[in-house]
């Protein structure tokens, strides 16, 4: 009889932990996350470090948007269907069928893609909506895994996959891309090694 008793206090016992743990569920949001299979070589999220440190700022504001394509070095698909121009710079062309690929124009196309594909960004713009093939014209800036922002236009720039090229009235940054297309030409960087 005491082998009943302790078996009905036994399972008593198990219904409430169980009953408990599907409370805490409900209440806390059940997320099951498992760590990723270990791999053998570096994502290619972690080749786009080390980051100009000039690129990198801490906090941006902007709309947050995913990218589904790229379409060359400055020109992106997002998740609206939309259409973005980067502004402030200028990758050599790759698709414009009137044009030859320019001059490390898949370098600049590759690393975009390498950049930004399926990724998460934050979209800011300046004074214009967009260009005259009703493109979105804004700036691009990448959050790191560190916190970190990459400036992806300076980035571009800087590290010479990019020329400067600003249109009035969307001038916000346009010393800043001057000085690091200076220093990406004086440490012949990319295109300026390249294409001189």
């Amino acid at each position: 009889m005491e082998d009943r008793g302790w078996n009905t206090r036994l399972l008593i016992g198990l219904s409430l932990v169980i009953f408990f743990l599907g409370l805490g569920f409900l209440w806390f949001g059940f997320k099951f996350e498992s760590a990723p299979p270990p791999s053998p070589s570096p994502t290619p999220f972690v080749q786009i470090t080390p980051v100009a440190t000039s690129s990198a700022m801490v906090e941006v504001e902007g709309e947050r948007v995913v990218v589904t394509r790229v379409v060359d070095g400055d020109t992106i698909e997002i998740s609206s269907g939309k259409t973005v121009r980067f502004i402030g710079i200028d990758t050599p062309e790759t698709v414009d069928p009137r044009r030859s690929v320019g001059c490390f124009g898949k370098e600049a196309s590759n690393k975009t893609k390498d950049l930004l594909s399926g990724r998460q960004i934050i979209l800011q713009k300046d004074v214009s909506e967009t260009d005259k093939y009703r493109r979105l014209l804004r700036y691009i800036f990448l959050p790191l895994p560190d916190g970190r922002i990459l400036f992806v236009n300076d980035y571009m720039v800087r590290e010479g996959y990019a020329k400067a090229l600003t249109y009035p009235p969307d001038v916000k940054y346009n010393e800043q891309f001057r000085q690091a297309e200076r220093e990406a030409r004086e440490g012949n960087r990319g295109l300026w090694e390249r294409c001189r």
